[in-house]
């Protein structure tokens, strides 16, 4: 029998065969097949209302009965190997009620999940190999699930056929008979009145409490794809008070004094209820609030800016009035460099008239989705899901072991299990991040349980064990000194198979080559060959099971290198059960007392998506967007987190933080939530400024008052249906001048409302405002801008709705998701959905589609950050600054010069690029303020001002060699003008410092490195950029390298490595041209009949202000013991030369000069 999947917009057609490769063994699964939801409830509404094609049984074939295929097809076959050790089922489960079909079938693929590796790619055959070194899953013991058949209700039915309130047999719940029962109400399910039952003794079991999962919304019709539940018991939503006094047996309503602990509902104690009921309060308790800066500071800064302001402008006017006619070279350069200079501040500080800060409130987010609700009994959480991006390409410069950590601190983060899902992008297809995620699996089965017993914080081992203070401060719990050895000694251990894995996986390849070696040549002599003839075996990198490793191999061969190989997907670890699982007590096995402690962990899955030569793999953007793919398929959650592989979660609540303000009111227009960066492993003197304390904590907190900050990177929560290029469900445009006229525009309209429906219609999202009636040309405009996988189109309806802001029954959130929506167990994940995934990694997946273009990450940059916060604002979403109480995330930083200023050069080269594209500010929509234009706009300027630092640099030298200055003489008006500048400046700065919150030495520190980058890697940016633009020519950049702390090694080893870098030449000859000129400009004013020691001050005074500037970069060359390196003396002396050359010849000794004749004025 064959069995075939395809979809007329699909280019892959699906075959099922049990033959398989050596390797392989057992059937073959059809893959991709539509996933059907678990609910057994036909009037649910969170059923399907239609007919699927597929009911999603796996059959098996055989190699012979396979048919030739159509060569517009792509074919690919899953093989599921069943082995002893995955068996469907335990024999403990043996004696369990029996079930459907169709449930005994997802249950039965799920066991291959966790242990199965999935690879597959173009014109290969998508293959799932059975992994037996990886870590099991406990399983869970499923059980039947009883469903209320009323519609609308998904609560648990009574399971006793004596207590059951109709002979009929229909299934429904008590709170839906109680409703029935006092008002009427007759049986569904054979029209007749209800019959008096007890149901208060009624057994039940933890199992049965389990909520049925979500639907797949396959084939629904549009208009009624984004909302699950309909109709509840309480039409209007608002609670009964009188009915509530009534039935409590005489007490009083809400706001008695005692409210009995045991709350009544009918005479029967509700279960978790020791509060009132909630009468719609919690709903208006915000759970974020605003807090402006002090006006006391903000007044003054406003005031202090138009100051200055005003003070540049007279400046420069008497400046242009005032010309040097002794110098007017001199004096026309120095004027052009100011006026760009006072347009460059201007950018940068009118986007600072607005700073706000934010605060959360978690006790009230806990309240309104993580506790017992007349919709939720059992107070399941109702937060949505979170898919977490980590991203790493090289495990050389990227070490294994700063991803594990990383890795460890999002699995233990404080977040309910169930909801968060955790992705792997290795863009190199490393068998050493491979096994490294394995090992981080089997160690976080230790790790996890302990952090949420102690409530340890950071949940990062490395920093928790390496922090310098007292680890018992705060805990109570007596066996917490025994476990936290135990578990120290296990981290050694993690950390010394993690550092052993690439010799072990060296020696393990070598063994099995020289192993295939000898099979071949013993196979060619039985052949008959010539055993002096040289044998050709490639050199395979091998797994623990021995098998060939699918991704890139140590020799580089032909489909096994970096970027040849064909897509990988492993989930180490399986999406996990909707009810806690508690854990044993400790003995010989378990290290941690964990029997009140839940021992679940997030689904982990590691992704290395398909390259292939001649193909654009777009860098880290394209590795996001297959990872926004490969979850929107496996977990589908509504908002994202993306994670450096060396930023780690440092608050344990982050996630928390960052969904307050996705939640609140308001925030269905809030495309993403940026937090801060902070770093670890920086000196303490900062000497580049590797906090960059200035950007994150002044100009991000001031964007926050605009319409948001920028995306830069890493450590932002984005909202799913944002990164789909979606716009929000309503929009302000600015318009007139300086968009002072604001217009509302409300993008997501109800389809053909009526007069009496209109409100209460379901909206559908689109895409830039596109919105069309015909539903054929929505589903073809969505095909060609998403791709052909079915799966995926499916999914998007549904990260909409369940990214909706919960309904408060006060008409602000009319089309908001019902409380209680989320609180199901997500759909399971099966094979059907991994072969998909494997699919929409693939490298030929995004041709002819807008994935990088208007979808997801978007391509062009080197900064494809900024660019993709840049097209979101521009579609009129919003964004949120969360600067948190405890850090939310940290993360390592070049501390080396040169690593550093590779650093700075990638960011302005990407700047470059943004300000000859389209995602020039210049060309932004209405939707965007005109304040955020002029941010956005100073991002794709500033590295031209280096042009005019340059310059400005060597003019001070230049007026010390000829005597002459930038003015005719030092006036006072002159200087009256440079001191009030100056001093504006100085309280400008003050008061930043006071509303941001930052140091004065990293202001200072700031001032400097901007010298430091403007005059190496800023020009260097202009060019490489002008370059790309003009000629074509592509630019390519290294990654940054990831420090792994060494305890043999200084923390600070790298802060004085000297590495020769071209970037270093400009700043070299700045210092070296202005230490000479200062000593010709003394030498020539002390040796003068007329000495001008006006212009020698002028000269030396700027010349000391751009040493000083440079001073860390000048102690950077000197190392650890203040060597200066060969090469900069060999630079000092050539130029020393030159200029003392050019020196005699434009101005030559005179012999009347007498010298003898020395006096001071």
């Amino acid at each position: 029998m064959v069995q075939r999947a395809s979809s007329p917009a699909s280019p892959v057609t699906v075959t099922v065969s049990t033959s398989g490769t050596r390797g392989f063994r057992g059937m073959g699964l059809t893959s991709p097949v539509p996933r059907t939801s678990l609910s057994n409830n036909s009037n649910s509404p969170q059923s399907s209302k239609t007919n699927r094609a597929s009911t999603g049984r796996y059959c098996s074939m055989s190699r012979d009965e396979t048919e030739e295929v159509s060569s517009e097809f792509v074919r690919y076959t899953v093989h599921i190997p069943p082995t002893p050790d995955h068996q469907p089922m335990s024999v403990s489960h043996s004696s369990l009620p029996e079930e459907p079909e169709a449930n005994l079938m997802s249950k039965t693929q799920k066991q291959f999940i966790s242990g199965t590796i999935y690879t597959g790619g173009f014109n290969a055959v998508t293959r799932g190999h059975v992994i037996d070194s990886l870590p099991k899953q406990p399983q869970i013991s499923p059980s039947v699930k009883f469903v209320c058949g009323m519609d609308g209700c998904d609560g648990k039915a009574i399971r006793d056929e004596a207590r059951l309130p109709c002979d009929c047999g229909f299934r429904i719940c008590k709170e839906c008979y109680y409703d029935a029962f006092n008002n009427g109400g007759k049986c569904q399910g054979c029209k007749e009145p209800y019959r008096e039952v007890d149901t208060e003794d009624e057994p039940s079991s933890e199992a049965d409490d389990q909520a049925l999962p979500l639907p797949s919304m396959a084939g629904s019709k549009p208009e009624r794809r984004l909302s699950l539940v309909k109709s509840f018991k309480a039409p209007n939503h608002d609670f009964d008070h009188a009915r509530w006094l009534y039935e409590t047996k005489g007490t009083y309503g809400y706001g008695n004094a005692l409210w009995p602990k045991d709350g009544y509902w009918n005479g029967s104690t509700m279960n978790g209820f020791e509060d009132p009921p909630d009468f719609g309060e919690r709903s208006r308790r915000p759970l974020t609030r605003k807090v402006s800066v002090s006006t006391a500071i903000l007044s003054p800064y406003r005031l202090l800016i138009v100051i200055r302001l005003a003070a540049l402008g007279f400046f420069l006017a008497w400046r242009i009035r005032h010309p040097n006619h002794e110098a007017m070279w001199l004096w026309g350069l120095s004027i052009t460099c100011e006026l760009w200079f006072a347009l460059s501040w201007l950018l940068d500080q009118l986007p600072k008239l607005c700073p706000v800060n934010r605060v959360t409130d978690l006790s009230v987010l806990r309240e309104r989705f993580e506790s017992p609700t007349l919709r939720n009994p059992k107070g399941r959480s109702d937060l949505p899901a979170i898919d977490i991006f980590v991203s790493t390409a090289d495990p050389e410069k990227e070490p294994p072991l700063v991803t594990a950590n990383t890795i460890l601190s999002i699995l233990a983060v404080d977040y309910p299990v169930e909801k968060v899902a955790c992705y792997l992008s290795d863009d190199g297809g490393s068998l050493l991040t491979f096994e490294a995620l394995a090992e981080t699996a089997s160690f976080a089965r230790i790790w996890v349980p302990f952090c949420r017993k102690h409530n340890i914080e950071p949940r990062n081992p490395d920093a928790y064990f390496g922090l310098k203070r007292d680890p018992t401060k705060n805990k109570v719990k007596v066996d917490f000194v025994r476990e936290r050895r135990r578990v120290k000694r296990e981290y050694d251990e993690f950390k010394v198979r993690i550092n052993s894995l690439p010799e072990s996986i060296r020696r393990r390849s070598d063994a099995y080559n020289a192993h295939e070696e000898l099979r071949t040549k013993r196979k060619q002599m039985e052949m008959g060959g010539n055993p002096s003839e040289p044998i050709k075996v490639p050199k395979a990198t091998w797994m623990s099971d021995g098998s060939h490793w699918s991704g890139a191999w140590a020799s580089g061969e032909r489909d096994h290198s970096r970027g040849d190989h064909i897509g990988i997907i492993q989930a180490m670890l399986a999406p996990p059960s909707s009810e806690p699982v508690m854990g044993g007590m400790a003995d010989e096995m378990n290290f941690v007392d964990t029997a009140d402690v839940d021992i679940r962990l997030p689904m982990l899955v590691y992704v290395s998506r398909e390259k292939r030569p001649g193909y654009d793999h777009n860098k880290k953007a394209g590795a996001m967007n297959a990872l926004v793919r490969t979850s929107a398929i496996m977990s589908n959650g509504p908002f994202i987190l993306n994670l450096d592989c060396d930023h780690y979660i440092y608050n344990s609540l982050a996630l928390r933080e960052g969904m307050c303000f996705m939640l609140d009111r308001g925030g269905d227009r809030i495309c993403y939530v940026q937090f801060p960066q902070r770093f670890e492993g920086i000196d303490p003197n900062d000497r580049y400024a590797n906090h960059n304390a200035v950007f994150f904590d002044v100009s991000l907190r001031a964007f926050d008052g605009l319409q948001g900050p920028m995306y830069v990177g890493t450590g932002c929560i984005f909202r799913r249906v944002a990164l789909y290029g979606f716009s929000p469900p309503r929009a302000t445009e600015h318009m007139g001048w300086l968009g002072r006229r604001k217009l509302k525009v409300q993008l997501r309209k109800p389809k053909n409302p009526s007069k009496k429906e209109k409100g209460k219609e379901e909206t559908k999202p689109c895409i830039n405002g596109y919105d069309s009636d015909d539903e054929d040309i929505e589903s073809q405009l969505l095909s060609r801008r998403f791709g052909n996988s079915d799966s995926l189109l499916e999914s998007i309806p549904v990260a909409e709705f369940q990214g909706r802001l919960v309904q408060d029954g006060h008409g602000s959130t009319k089309e908001g998701r019902p409380a209680g929506s989320l609180a199901v167990p997500r759909e399971p994940l099966d094979a059907a959905a991994v072969a998909e995934a494997i699919n929409v990694i693939s490298c030929f997946y995004e041709d002819k589609t807008e994935w990088g273009r208007r979808v997801g990450w978007i391509y062009g940059s080197v900064t494809e950050d900024v660019v993709t916060g840049y097209r979101m604002h521009n579609r009129g979403w919003r964004s949120v600054y969360c600067v948190t109480k405890r850090d939310a995330f940290r993360g390592t930083a070049p501390i080396n010069l040169t690593d550093r200023l590779h650093q700075v050069l990638r960011w302005a080269t990407g700047s470059v690029e943004i300000f000859f594209s389209r995602n020039n500010a210049i060309f932004s929509s209405r939707r965007m303020k005109f304040l955020q234009k002029v941010a956005y706009f100073n991002v794709g300027i500033y590295p031209f001002t280096s042009i005019f630092l340059l310059v400005y640099c060597f003019l001070p030298a230049l007026s010390l060699f000829t005597g002459q200055f930038i003015v005719q003489s030092l006036s006072i008006m002159f200087l009256v003008f440079l001191l009030l500048i100056t001093l504006t400046l100085s309280l400008l700065a003050l008061l930043e410092i006071k509303w941001s919150g930052i140091t004065l030495h990293e202001w200072w520190r700031n001032e400097q490195f901007w010298l430091i980058g403007g005059t190496s890697a800023h020009p260097a940016a202009v060019l490489q950029g002008l370059l790309k633009v003009i000629a074509g020519v592509d630019i390519s950049f290294t990654l940054t390298t990831k420090s792994s702390n060494d305890e043999n090694e200084d923390d600070f080893a790298e802060l004085y490595m000297v590495k020769w870098s071209f970037l270093m030449v400009p700043p070299i000859t700045i210092m070296m041209v202005n230490m000479i000129a200062i000593a010709v400009g003394v030498a020539r004013t002390m040796y003068s009949e007329i000495p001008q020691w006006s212009k020698l001050v002028g000269g030396v005074f700027f010349s000391f202000w751009v040493l000083i500037h440079l001073y860390p970069f000048a102690k950077g060359l000197m190392g650890r013991r203040g060597r200066v390196p060969t090469i900069v003396f060999v630079w000092s002396g050539l130029l020393s030369i030159i200029i003392s050359l050019l020196w005699v010849y434009i101005s030559p000794p005179s012999s009347k000069i007498q010298y003898i004749k020395f006096q001071f004025p």
